[in-house]
């Protein structure tokens, strides 16, 4: 999983122990030079006052001098030559050198000078605030490692829950995976009652989906019945020499309406079964459904100025399903003739594709965008149209690696292209 919850959680943790560290350095850092200055100047003070209330008792009494802190008595006026070169130019007050911290105090005619070697200082502030700051932040990333264990514990159920429901089939989600008895033993409240969400959810959406595919397949098959009895007795009554003309208009009516039905059905049916289930596959001649389409399509150009064409610049063979072929470009050319009124309509066979090119209405940009949608009509005024056709072929192209393209513009016709797969 990416970007897990235990991974995110050790980030998290991780990220908030270096800010904290870093925080308590920065502060450590500034603690320490604070105390440098107030530890030593403090002691060079406390010496001072010491010497001058030594100096009141014993006029002769010299300035201290030890491994640590080293002490000048200079009268006032006198050469320093007797002074360190770095003490000699400095006025009475603290003074932070480089190397040193000096405290220069004058009374009377006497001035007393006082340093203080900065190493001693920092090894100093060392012991005072470093090594308790270097504690603090080993109990820092020691607590937070400790947090991240228990925290990875306690949404470990969790993360379970999460790989188990990312390894479920869409179709068929296996939900007994999340039964009580099987969730995972340190799980807490909350997993469960996700968990059983999620169970009862599964079974819904697997329930949905074998019923929604159940009434499709059954429904088609239910429905070819009474068509096939509606399309063989319309036949026979076409074959009646005495049959009125307006009766053998409306008895073409019948078999177009038919013939349609069928092709929805057959699409329904194609698109019905389980994605890796595919129809059965022959070799087969693209002219020949071609020309089987063609003739299904003919009656439907009655009366109308057109001139319907195939052209075969190829003879492409396919190892596929002639059906899904069939239904694709059927569609395609009940629409050309649909929303044709004058001129021709073209059926171009190439090596790799089958182009569908009419003179009729066209369609603009924004209806084009959504010419694919179901139940769509880019024409509102002509009542023929039903808006599936298009968003079957499509989905039959998506579902076989066929893909649908189509190009128009407004009362210039239009062009579809469906493309074989290699």
């Amino acid at each position: 999983m990416y970007g897990g919850l235990p991974e995110k959680l050790r980030n998290a943790l991780l990220i908030q122990g270096v800010i904290a560290a870093l925080i308590l350095l920065a502060g450590a850092a500034i603690a320490m030079y604070t105390a440098e200055q107030d530890v030593a100047a403090t002691a060079l003070r406390e010496e001072a006052a010491y010497f001058w209330e030594q100096r009141a008792a014993n006029p002769a009494h010299s300035a201290p001098d030890s491994a640590i802190l080293h002490g000048y008595v200079l009268p006032v006026g006198a050469s320093p030559e007797a002074l360190p070169p770095s003490l000699r130019v400095l006025k009475p007050g603290l003074h932070d050198l480089p190397d040193l911290l000096v405290l220069v105090e004058q009374r009377d005619d006497v001035r007393l000078y006082l340093s203080y070697p900065r190493s001693k200082i920092d090894r100093i502030a060392v012991r005072l605030v470093m090594a308790p700051v270097l504690l603090a932040v080993l109990l820092l990333l020691g607590s937070s490692w400790l947090t991240y264990r228990r925290a990875r514990r306690l949404t470990a159920p969790l993360h379970w829950l999460a790989n188990e429901v990312r390894r479920w089939d869409p179709r068929d989600p296996d939900t007994s995976v999340l039964a009580p008895d099987k969730l995972p033993g340190d799980a807490g409240v909350e997993t469960r009652q996700l968990a059983g969400a999620l169970q009862r959810m599964g079974d819904r959406t697997r329930s949905y989906m074998h019923r929604e595919r159940d009434f499709t397949r059954d429904a088609s098959h239910e429905l070819r019945t009474p068509l096939t009895v509606v399309r063989v007795a319309s036949d026979l009554m076409q074959s009646d020499p005495d049959l009125p003309e307006r009766a053998h208009r409306s008895l073409a009516r019948i078999q177009r309406a038919a013939r349609d039905m069928e092709a929805v059905i057959d699409a329904f049916l194609l698109l019905a079964r389980e994605s890796e289930v595919e129809p059965q596959r022959e070799d087969f001649a693209v002219r020949d459904v071609v020309d089987e389409e063609v003739e299904k399509v003919r009656p439907l150009l009655a009366g109308k100025p057109i001139e319907l064409s195939v052209q075969e610049r190829a003879s492409p063979e396919l190892h596929a399903s002639p059906r899904v072929l069939g239904v694709m470009l059927g569609n395609l050319l009940a629409n050309a003739c649909t929303f044709t009124e004058r001129g021709r309509i073209e059926v171009v066979i190439l090596g790799d594709r089958i182009v569908v090119r009419d003179t009729g209405i066209g369609m603009g940009g924004e209806t084009l965008k959504r010419a694919f949608e179901p139940f769509f009509r880019g024409d509102q005024a002509n009542p023929a149209g039903r808006g599936m056709g298009l968003a079957i072929v499509r989905q039959l192209g998506e579902r076989f690696s066929w893909p649908v393209h189509l190009e128009s513009a407004p009362g210039q016709g239009t062009t579809a292209t469906i493309r074989f797969s290699s």
